[in-house]
């Protein structure tokens, strides 16, 4: 690698470490007082136990290999990793492998154990993560021609629907949704939002392996549709609602940076603008199905991550244009199907459905099965009386503010 790509790859691993703390803000904000360093916790845990099993064995079953159902145990314990190259890889798509399960973490707020999430982290990492994330960048996915720029699929799709399967076993939050349980801090939430944009420079920018015009055009659609995803949940907002919030502009903006992110090199001109709007406006909608669906996703994960993946993959079918990436790759890509490629049997739009659906299928069904499982063995909610009480006192005898 030239010492100039190098240099880039530290900093955006940099950036995208630097989102953990930013999500646990975001987070942290959004949920009671009495449980804001629960929210904390569980954020940086993943920060420890992911580290420690992809470095073991996540990194070599996610991303050594081109064949199978998972990669190879050629780099277990990170054997036969000397180069720069592989290196940064290890370590970039380290920091991806964090921050994922740290998303789930939203959406059992108020009232899982910390026990059972200490188990559920890096047992969810090895199973559906990393097999998920070999199949967009090194297996069948990846072959077939699915497009995945930074993590769309295997990130927040995977995410997003593994925290509805979560919040099924786990059940509602006492009082929801008869009682309201808004946000105890929005301040903290539009800081956490801030960094989690930042920090999304890396994340977007980063996944083009260079410091080159991929990179570039990555950061550039990164940044014009998070304030267009802001606007599109403004509007939408507004004019349900009667009045934009804080709480919404912070929520667009992130609905969006998850619809470009599949995308960020692989669209131009003013394509990032309608993935940011589509994600403004539609993950407001789905947000408001959990009431009629009755699930208690706390922290609107999968309105937000698990739709706006959807979003942004079938988008990107739709609007992939190979005249702004194929030179920078090297290869042959197919055209989006606004673009001249087709609605057929091969086309883009039809692998993008056909990964998005078996990404849907395999996360939800093997972490359902995982949270089973701890739920007859140690048990994955804390009692009545605990849950009064607060998480951050029953949980880890601390408060976050003391009078």
């Amino acid at each position: 690698m030239a010492s100039g790509d190098v240099a880039w790859m530290l900093v955006a691993t940099a950036l995208v470490v630097f989102m953990v703390p930013g999500l646990a803000l975001f987070y942290g904000g959004m949920t009671r007082s009495k449980n804001v360093l629960n929210m904390v916790m569980m954020n940086l845990y993943c920060a420890g136990a992911v580290t420690m099993s992809w470095v073991i064995v996540g990194y070599s079953i996610g991303n050594v290999g081109d064949r199978g159902f998972v990669g190879s145990l050629d780099a277990v314990g990170l054997r036969g990793i000397k180069s720069t190259q592989d290196i940064i890889n290890v370590a970039f798509f380290m920091a991806f492998a964090v921050i994922t399960p740290a998303l789930i973490s939203g959406a059992v707020a108020d009232r899982m154990k910390f026990s059972a999430w200490v188990v559920f982290v890096p047992v969810w990492s090895l199973l559906v993560y990393s097999p998920i994330t070999f199949w967009v960048y090194s297996g069948w996915m990846e072959k077939w021609g699915v497009l995945d720029f930074a993590g769309g699929t295997a990130i927040h799709i995977n995410a997003g629907v593994a925290s509805l399967a979560l919040v099924i076993v786990l059940g509602k939050r006492l009082g929801w949704p008869r009682e309201a349980m808004p946000p105890h801090n929005t301040v903290l939430v539009v800081i956490g939002a801030g960094i989690l944009w930042f920090g999304w420079f890396g994340f977007n920018a980063g996944s083009a392996g260079a410091a080159n015009e991929q990179a570039a055009r990555a950061l550039l659609n990164t940044f014009i549709a998070g304030g267009a995803g802001m606007l599109g949940w403004l509007a939408i907002e507004k004019y349900r609602d009667g009045h934009p919030t804080t709480l919404g502009a912070a929520s667009g903006v992130v609905a969006a940076l998850v619809a470009i992110t599949p995308a960020a090199g692989y669209v131009g001109g003013l394509a990032p603008i309608v993935f940011g709007v589509a994600a403004g406006v539609l993950c407001y909608l789905a947000i408001q199905l959990k009431h009629r669906l009755r699930y208690d996703d706390s922290l609107d994960v999968v309105g937000i991550h698990m739709v706006g993946g959807i979003i942004g993959g079938l988008l990107l079918g739709l609007l992939a244009d190979t005249n702004t990436f194929s030179a920078a790759f090297g290869a042959d890509f197919k055209q989006g199907a606004l673009m001249g490629g087709g609605w057929g049997g091969g086309a883009l739009i039809w692998d993008q459905s056909v990964s998005i659906g078996t990404v849907l299928i395999y996360s939800f069904s093997v972490t359902f099965a995982i949270a089973k499982v701890l739920d007859a063995t140690i048990g994955i909610r804390v009692d009545a009386d605990d849950e009064r009480i607060g998480l951050d006192q029953t949980q880890h005898a601390e408060s976050a503010y003391v009078e």
